[in-house]
C-alpha cells in the first residue's frame, strides 16, 4: 500500500502541468501543488506524529494544508465546518494537537472568537492558532519518511454514547479506497471533479482529494453547495465527476436547465438516504450521467460496498452495490434475511482514540467491523440497507445521531428527557423531530429548545421541530420506542 506523500509525490512526477486543483481565480498544477505543500509543511514545523485540527471549509488551500500534515509526518484532524466552538474545543481536548489551522469568518461567523471563547469556559489552553489566508511559506527541508502502517487522519464521528468518536485510519488504508474507488469509477485525468462533498468528511477528502493524486483528475471545490454556482461551473468548466447526496441531483433537476449545456456530465456516486428510481433515470437521461453508482461506507471504513458499471436502475437505487475488492462483507442471517451487518478487511480503521472499549465493541476478536446497521444481501451479493440497529439518520448527507442532541437537550433547563429521531423530508432525505418531556411548571417553548441546540450544536444536528409529550412511550425493558415515536403512534 502506498502513503499520502508518496502519492503527491508520484502526481507531481506524472502529471507535472496538468491542473490539480481550480479554485476561482487560482489554479495549481500537481507541481505546484507538490511545491507549495513541501513549503507549507516547512513551515509548520511539525514532529513526527503531531496531530493538527483543520476547520476550514473546501478550498486549494484546505488541500494543502491537509497534505502538508502528512507529508510533514503528522496526524490530520478534520474538523466540521458546521461544529460550534464548544465542539471543536471538545476535539481539541482529546487530540492534544500541535496546531489548529481555520478558516476565519466562514457562513459570517467568527471562528477565532468562538474557539477562544470555548476553549476558556472550558479551562483549555489552546495551542497556535493559525488562519488558512497565512499559511507559511518555508524552505522545505527533509521529511520524516511515512510507512503505509502509520496513522494518517482521525476522523471524528459521533456515536450512540453521545459523544464523537475519533476513528483512526492509516495511510494505506486512506489511500487504498481511494485507489478502489477512483477504479470502479474509472476516474482518470481527463476528468473534472466538482467536489460539493466536505474535505472534512471522508467522502470529499479521501474520495475527492486522495483520488484526484491517484488518477490525474482536476478537482473544482466548493465551499457551499450553491445549485445556481454548480451550474454555472459545470457548463464553464465542463464537469465530468459530481459525487453527492441525493438532494444535490434532486436541486440540479429542479432548476431550468433549457439553456444550459450539462452534457459534460458522465460519473455519479450517490447515497447517504434512500435513492429512488426515478432520480437514478432522470440522473441518466436528464443530466447525462453515463454512469450512475451507489455506494456504502463509513468513517470506520470508508469503502465497504459499491455498484459496478452495468447496474441498472431499480439495482442502483435498491442496493449499495457489491463488496469492493480486498474486503469482505457479511449478514448475521441467511442470504436473503436481515440482519446485522458486517465487513472485514484492509480498510477497517484502526480503532477509536484513546478508546479501547469502544474499540471492541465495534470489532470483534475476529476482526469483523460492526456497522450498526441492519441489513440484506441477495443471491447475487447485492448489499441492500433495510435499517439501523443504532438511531442515527441521515440529514442532507450528513450522520446525526439523536444521543448527542439529547444530552444537549437534557441541559436546557425545565427539561426532564427527550428523544430524537429522523423523520422524512423530500429536500433533505431525513430531519430531525425532539420529543420533550418538560418538569412540571415548567415553560419551555419549541422556539426554546431549537435556540438551545443551535448555541451548542451544528447547524445539521439542530431538530427542525419540538413535540411536547407528558410520557416517552417504552417497552418493558424501559427502552424507549423510537420506532413508535418515528410512526407518531401512541403519543
Amino acid at each position: 500500500m502506498r502513503t499520502i506523500p508518496g502519492a503527491l509525490r508520484e502526481a507531481a512526477e506524472r502529471w507535472p502541468d496538468h491542473a490539480a486543483i481550480v479554485d476561482g481565480d487560482t489554479t495549481l498544477t500537481f507541481a505546484q501543488l507538490h511545491e507549495r505543500v513541501r513549503r507549507v509543511a516547512a513551515g509548520f514545523g511539525l514532529e513526527d506524529g503531531d496531530r493538527v485540527c483543520l476547520w476550514a471549509p473546501n478550498s486549494w488551500r484546505w488541500e494543502v494544508a491537509a497534505l502538508a500534515v502528512t507529508y510533514a509526518g503528522g496526524v490530520l484532524v478534520p474538523l466540521n465546518t458546521r461544529y460550534t466552538g464548544h465542539e471543536v474545543v471538545d476535539v481539541v481536548s482529546r487530540t492534544n494537537p500541535r496546531l489548529i489551522v481555520i478558516e476565519d469568518g466562514f457562513l459570517g461567523r467568527t471562528q477565532s472568537s468562538e474557539l477562544a471563547d470555548a476553549a476558556t469556559e472550558a479551562g483549555l489552553v489552546l495551542p497556535s492558532v493559525l488562519v488558512t489566508s497565512q499559511l507559511p511559506d518555508a524552505e522545505p527541508v527533509a521529511f520524516p519518511e511515512v510507512a503505509a502502517a502509520d496513522l494518517a487522519d482521525i476522523l471524528f464521528t459521533s456515536g450512540t454514547t453521545g459523544r464523537s468518536k475519533g476513528a483512526m485510519t492509516a495511510h494505506g488504508q486512506s489511500v487504498e479506497a481511494a485507489r478502489i474507488w477512483g477504479e470502479l469509477g474509472e476516474v482518470t485525468s481527463d476528468d473534472r471533479y466538482l467536489v460539493v462533498n466536505p474535505f472534512f468528511h471522508s467522502f470529499g477528502y479521501k474520495a475527492g482529494i486522495l483520488v484526484s493524486l491517484l488518477y490525474g483528475a482536476t478537482l473544482y471545490p466548493q465551499a457551499v453547495f450553491d445549485v445556481n454556482a454548480a451550474i454555472d461551473t459545470i457548463e464553464r468548466d465542463r464537469i465530468t465527476v459530481l459525487p453527492g447526496a441525493p438532494t444535490i441531483f434532486n436541486a440540479l433537476l429542479e432548476q431550468d436547465r433549457s439553456t444550459r449545456d450539462l452534457s459534460s456530465l458522465r460519473f455519479a456516486v450517490t447515497g447517504a438516504a434512500m435513492v429512488p428510481v426515478a432520480l437514478v433515470e432522470r440522473m441518466q437521461s436528464e443530466l447525462s450521467f453515463d454512469l450512475v453508482l451507489t455506494a456504502f461506507g463509513m468513517t470506520e471504513c470508508v469503502m465497504g460496498a459499491m455498484g459496478r458499471r452495468g447496474d441498472p436502475p431499480e439495482l442502483v437505487a435498491g442496493t449499495t452495490g457489491r463488496v469492493v475488492p480486498g474486503m469482505e462483507m457479511r449478514v448475521d442471517a441467511p442470504t436473503g434475511e436481515d440482519g446485522e451487518l458486517l465487513f472485514r478487511g484492509p480498510l477497517v480503521m484502526l480503532g477509536y482514540l484513546d478508546d479501547p472499549i469502544a474499540t471492541a465493541e465495534a470489532i470483534d476478536a475476529d476482526g469483523w467491523l460492526h456497522t450498526g446497521d441492519v441489513a440484506r444481501v441477495d443471491p447475487e451479493g447485492n448489499l441492500k440497507i433495510t435499517d439501523r440497529l443504532k438511531d442515527m439518520y441521515v440529514a442532507g448527507g450528513f450522520n446525526v445521531y439523536p444521543a448527542e442532541i439529547e444530552q444537549v437537550i437534557a441541559r436546557l433547563d425545565g427539561v426532564v428527557e427527550s428523544a430524537v429521531v429522523g423523520l422524512p423530508d423530500e429536500r433533505l432525505g431525513e430531519v430531525g423531530r425532539a420529543y420533550v418531556v418538560r418538569r412540571a411548571g415548567a415553560e419551555i417553548t419549541e422556539e426554546d429548545v431549537i435556540a438551545h441546540c443551535k448555541e451548542r450544536l451544528a447547524n445539521f444536528k439542530i431538530p427542525r421541530s419540538v413535540r411536547f409529550v407528558d410520557v416517552l412511550p417504552r417497552n418493558l425493558a424501559g427502552k424507549v420506542l423510537k420506532t413508535q415515536l418515528r410512526s407518531g403512534g401512541g403519543l
